[in-house]
């Protein structure tokens, strides 16, 4: 069984004309293709808050070039690896060093983000000091065993009564919104934490230990997909994705797969709403939507933010970016700063009632405290 056709760009049918959509939104709201007039420093260090090697230390070194290369002044950015506290500790260190000239940058990715929504105590910066340059938005897909059942229809009747196990890392990281959506829909899952890694929960479920799971975008066309194939795994729903005007939307490279909310109003005859939901949405979109971003200080000169959103903007409609960029970044466009900057204003804050439900949902199903 195969559900998702994709050329040998890997995209999914009519993802190469969304994509491409979406690079000419941005255009139009940036203007000019060519190099942006700049003022930014000569030398830029761009802080990466996580260790060599790992996915945003790739991506981070993946883009550097294209900032320089759009940037009038073609700067010498010197990537700093502050590893630690899964990206707290580097964060902190930009939040209380970082100079408002345009010489210093920041890289982020969901586990800064998370921390500062739920006000961890380690937590010693304010995404309100951060501008964003850009954002680059990733999806996820759930799915289950096919022991459960041949079809989606069956699989998700036989989850409503049979209890089953989740391999998950930390009941307040990426995993949260999954664990959100998964109560949401009265499903009999049962955590189990520790994972080191998504990876790591995908070989719990492929060893058959676990027999419901969730991957990001590019883990799934890796490693699921085949399984899809094999008939071992039936993929139940997308998380979804955010457009420019922050609605959940069906996800580009997923566009045959309902999203959570879909599945969730078919269920139960109504769209999902209340304090659960919100917290589902929030954690989603900074999670995933907006799961990795390059922060300027609140304070730099409008004009030097303008030159890197301006930057920013003109490399994504760059012929060799979209060829190069598939393989680092998956089938998604990168979101422009001003939106990405709207949308984040919407998320990072959590109101009262949906901090008290989260507080309230961790500690009665996780023990979990925030």
């Amino acid at each position: 069984m195969k559900l998702f056709h994709r050329k040998e760009t890997g995209l999914a049918p009519g993802l190469g004309k969304l994509v491409k959509a979406g690079v000419v939104s941005a255009a139009l709201l940036f203007g000019s293709y060519g190099h942006a007039d700049s003022n930014v420093p000569g030398n830029v260090t761009f802080t990466v808050p996580f260790g060599v090697g790992g996915g945003t230390d790739v991506w981070a070194r993946f883009l550097a070039p294209w900032l320089t290369e759009y940037l009038e002044s073609a700067p010498t950015i010197m990537i700093d690896n502050v590893p630690g506290g899964g990206s707290i500790n580097g964060a902190n260190v930009f939040a209380r060093r970082a100079s408002s000239d345009g010489s210093h940058i920041l890289a982020t990715s969901a586990s800064t983000q998370f921390p500062a929504m739920l006000n961890e105590d380690r937590v010693r910066y304010d995404y309100a000091d951060w501008l964003p340059v850009l954002a680059s938005p990733t999806g996820g897909v759930v799915y289950a065993s096919s022991e459960l059942g041949e079809d989606q229809d069956a699989v998700m009747a036989a989850l409503l009564e049979t209890p089953v196990k989740f391999a998950a890392q930390t009941p307040t990281g990426l995993e949260m919104p999954v664990l959100i959506a998964l109560d949401m829909l009265d499903m009999d899952v049962t955590a189990v934490f520790g994972m080191r890694s998504r990876g790591e929960g995908r070989l719990a479920f492929e060893r058959g230990e676990a027999k419901i799971d969730f991957q990001t975008t590019s883990a799934y066309f890796s490693s699921v997909e085949p399984l899809v194939e094999a008939g071992d795994a039936i993929p139940l729903f997308s998380l979804g994705m955010l457009n420019d005007e922050g609605e959940l939307v069906r996800d580009p490279a997923f566009p045959d797969l309902p999203t959570f909310s879909e599945v969730y109003a078919e269920l139960h005859g109504a769209a999902p709403e209340g304090p659960a939901y919100d917290a589902f949405r929030q954690f989603f979109a900074a999670g995933f939507a907006l799961q990795k971003l390059i922060m300027l200080p609140a304070d730099t000169p409008q004009d030097i933010i303008d030159d890197y959103r301006s930057a920013a903007s003109a490399f994504i409609n760059d012929e060799r970016f979209l060829e190069e960029s598939e393989a680092q970044l998956g089938p998604y466009s990168l979101v422009n700063g001003s939106v990405a900057e709207r949308h984040l204003q919407e998320v990072m804050t959590l109101d009262d009632g949906t901090r008290e439900w989260l507080a309230e949902w961790l500690e009665s199903r996780f023990g979990a405290s925030i």
